[in-house]
């Protein structure tokens, strides 16, 4: 049975995390060019999304089997916060 609740959560982080990323700009411009039908840009893109959610599901099962969800919540934590850090220092160089 569908769990509504997740699922409208995972849905709603996944889309606005994705929303302007370079993924959508790559998209967009691929989309832009006359001469590729924008069907194909589409179903290649969603495509692409669908694997690469497949990949992240199952490390994120296999993860989860030999790690501790708070350790691996503190690793994916300590993560984003080291590439905000390597981003700023990439700005102020």
């Amino acid at each position: 049975m569908m769990e509504w609740k997740i699922f409208a959560t995972v849905f709603a982080t996944v889309f606005l995390a994705e929303l302007g990323d370079k993924t959508q700009l790559a998209t967009v411009l691929f989309a832009a060019k006359g001469e590729i039908s924008p069907w194909t840009v589409f179903i290649a893109a969603a495509l692409a999304l669908t694997v690469s959610a497949g990949i992240g599901v199952l490390a994120g099962q296999w993860i989860s089997d030999v790690l501790q969800p708070k350790l691996l919540q503190s690793i994916a934590g300590m993560g984003f916060v080291l590439i905000g850090l390597w981003t700023l220092w990439a700005v102020w160089k």
